[in-house]
Parts: structure tokens; sequence; C-alpha cells
């Protein structure tokens, strides 16, 4: 599984977790949704300049 998917997979398991949270009223889990959520964020992020940085390399070598 790439970065990209697991990052997908934590904004959605994440969205989940802080749903049911709010459904229950359970403070803690709302909160433990709202971090895996924005774990995968981080991850999605990570992902996508270690993808710019390498194609900068790449044109850089083509030159």
């Amino acid at each position: 599984m790439s970065n990209m998917d697991s990052g997908l997979k934590d904004k959605i398991i994440g969205k989940a977790k802080e749903v049911e949270g709010k459904l229950t009223g359970d403070k803690m889990r709302e909160v433990e949704g709202k971090a895996q959520k924005t774990k995968g964020k981080v991850k999605a992020k990570a992902k996508k300049v270690k993808d710019d940085i390498e194609a900068d390399h790449q044109i850089d070598e083509d030159c």
C-alpha cells in the first residue's frame, strides 16, 4: 500500500471515529478521530512533497 493510500485510509477512518464520537457523546473518540484524520492529511501532504522533489530532481538530471 502506498503512502497516499494509507493517508486516505487514515482520513476516512479518522472521520468515522470523529462522527461516532459526536453521535455517542464520547469526546475522547471524537478527538482520536480528529487526530487520525490529521495524520492522514500529513501523510498525503508528505507524499506530495516527496513526489514534487523527485520530479524536480528528475528534471535537473535531464538538463
